[in-house]
């Protein structure tokens, strides 16, 4: 087998080959497999070639000041020798880098220089380019290499784009009413934001409106609490277990404990568990400074108005409170009108789409912040966060998301919802009329939708499933790699492994890059049970030529299996004979895997 890429060259060819060694190294992205089963035995270079090698490392060492940086700019510029600065910027955004991510300030600072020094607009050039993205360079190597989680993020973002759209039209749900400063929220308010574990963002609609996290800060000060106490202490005063309760409900578990972080019960008992022996305001500061943290140090606020809201219209938490006092659920020496105080100050933490994404990219790139590279959260926190988002995270829909979206959630009364996909990306949803349940109408759709589409429901990637589009893969990588296992197990005669491909759905007219399919394979190789299933199973077509011009039947001939050619010539008629009657559809319509298995 051998893998194969072609490197389109740029006009720059004449300094790139002066370091061909750094191309192959840095710019090759992982090879496309082009399969071809015979092994061809690779020429001894001459003695030209060995000298042409050799001039070639001497050239290199003399033009020392070639180096990465000057590789990543003739790729970022297509071989130009300068480019406007918002051609580079523009290239950069398409990657998901914002311009405003921290970890290019110092680039971004150097680009603004340099547009403050200059008359008339500003070409970037390889001494610019050196001096901008000096500290930067292993960043945008990664992004202009599409080694990001999400390689082609601008299709991507476009995907997301569209299912913004779709669910905009959602128009039912009602605003919540109970706490009067969420009533004044506008029901045609809606935005989503992303952010990927490796900084990648996209935001499209109010995504900038501020708003409360409400319930959605309940993941956020379990984590912290955690964090800083750990699993044993905090689970001492408040359980794991979904309470299949509303989440305002005067309800505990048998061992007169709240039944879990995320109903409010758990939260209060949660907010005095943090920084116990400080003062309010300390306790404030602290929480505020860590949440920031958590999101990049994107914006944080606090709503004055709907933190005394939530004090004079609370009279549920407050029996909740009272309830648990009377429970002796609290830690000793914790006052519990000062938690249910801190409680509704947390509730009343403002973010944004775009920061509160943040913070869940936060969580599913393992507590590092992923624009800041800052560990913030303790695995230990950041699990077991995830775990009880997932079972109890969606109030008493938590069952039906966990079943339909398989993702941990948080959802809040001010219409977001905290969407976390482990590994990959953070989602921050934001519309104010709610469900039934208290979640956000369209918020649910969002995460419905984004399933459907992409496999990254937690059992989506299940063996023998249909996949579902993975956008974590280049365009063709999936392709490649199932052209190589179509390829090898003709080659090799496994039926076994073409049943299973069968069966999920692969095509099985799958060529490779000399257009040859499993069948050309087979019958080269003489294996007349792989030929048999694949003409009376998959009903592959006989007729399709290799770059020699050959069909299956003529590799068979060429290799002498006469067995093998008998039963392509019939397989032939029947073929035609299908396609004569079906001559005014594209072709005739393979038999389904499944019954092909029955």
């Amino acid at each position: 087998m051998h893998c194969l890429k072609a490197l389109r060259l740029t006009n720059s060819l004449h300094l790139i080959l002066k370091n061909t060694d750094a191309v192959k190294k840095l710019f090759i992205d992982q090879p496309a497999c082009l399969t071809t089963v015979t092994t061809v035995s690779q020429p001894r270079p001459t003695s030209h070639s060995g000298h042409f090698h050799l001039k070639m490392r001497s050239e290199h060492s003399k033009s020392s000041s070639f180096g990465v940086e000057d590789i990543l700019f003739y790729t970022i510029t297509e071989g130009k020798e300068q480019v406007p600065i918002s051609y580079f910027t523009s290239a950069l955004e398409k990657t998901g880098l914002r311009l405003s991510d921290p970890r290019l300030r110092d680039c971004m600072e150097r680009l603004q220089q340099a547009v403050k020094e200059s008359v008339g607009e500003v070409m970037m050039d390889r001494d610019l380019f050196h001096r901008c993205v000096g500290g930067n360079i292993v960043l945008l190597i990664q992004a202009f290499r599409k080694k990001f989680i999400i390689p082609e993020f601008d299709v991507f973002a476009q995907k997301i784009n569209d299912i913004y759209h779709r669910v905009h039209q959602q128009s039912t749900g009602k605003v919540a009413d109970y706490i009067p400063q969420l009533a004044k929220c506008s029901p045609e308010l809606w935005g989503v934001s992303l952010c990927t574990v490796d900084g990648q963002r996209h935001s499209i609609g109010d995504t900038k409106q501020p708003f409360c996290l409400q319930s959605c800060v309940k993941p956020l000060q379990y984590a912290i609490a955690v964090h800083e106490a750990g699993t044993e202490k905090v689970h001492r005063y408040v359980g794991m277990e979904p309470s299949g309760l509303k989440f305002n409900m005067l309800s505990l578990d048998d061992e007169d404990k709240p039944h879990n972080p995320m109903v409010n019960a758990g939260a209060i008992v949660v907010s005095s568990l943090i920084k116990p022996h400080s003062n309010k305001a300390e306790k404030f500061d602290y929480v505020m400074e860590f949440v920031k943290k958590i999101g990049g140090q994107k914006y944080v606020g606090f709503s004055n108005a709907t933190f005394q809201s939530e004090k004079e219209t609370g009279n549920r938490n407050f029996a909740i409170g009272y309830y648990m006092k009377e429970k002796k659920c609290f830690p000793p020496g914790a006052d519990m009108i000062d938690a249910l105080d801190f409680f509704f100050q947390l509730c009343s933490i403002e973010v944004t789409c775009e920061s509160g994404s943040v913070m869940a990219a936060t969580l599913a790139n393992g507590g590092i912040c992923p624009i800041t590279e800052e560990r913030v959260l303790s695995e230990e926190a950041v699990q077991n966060t995830l775990s009880l988002m997932y079972s109890c995270g969606m109030y008493d829909f938590s069952g039906e998301m966990a079943f339909h979206v398989g993702l941990p959630a948080k959802s809040g009364v001010a219409g977001a919802i905290l969407l976390v996909i482990p590994n990959v990306m953070g989602v921050m949803c934001w519309s104010p009329p709610l469900d039934k349940f208290g979640n956000s109408v369209r918020g649910i759709h969002f995460c419905q939708e984004l399933v459907s589409i992409f496999n990254f429901h937690n059992y989506d990637n299940l063996r023998h499933f249909v996949k579902k589009q993975d956008p974590r893969r280049q365009d063709g990588e999936d392709r490649n790699k199932s052209v190589f296992h179509l390829m090898f197990a003709a080659y090799g005669g496994d039926v076994t492994a073409l049943r299973r491909f069968s069966l999920s759905s692969m095509d099985m007219d799958m060529k490779d890059y000399d257009y040859r399919t499993a069948l050309h394979v087979a019958a080269s190789e003489g294996h007349i049970d792989v030929v048999t299933f694949l003409t009376e199973t998959c009903k592959v077509d006989p007729f399709v030529k290799d770059r020699w011009g050959n069909l299956p039947v003529d590799d068979a001939m060429q290799c002498g299996h006469g067995e093998v050619v008998k039963v392509l010539k019939d397989y032939q008629q029947i073929f035609q004979q299908q396609e004569a009657q079906h001559s005014k559809a594209q072709r005739s319509p393979k038999l389904n895997a499944i019954e092909g298995m029955v």
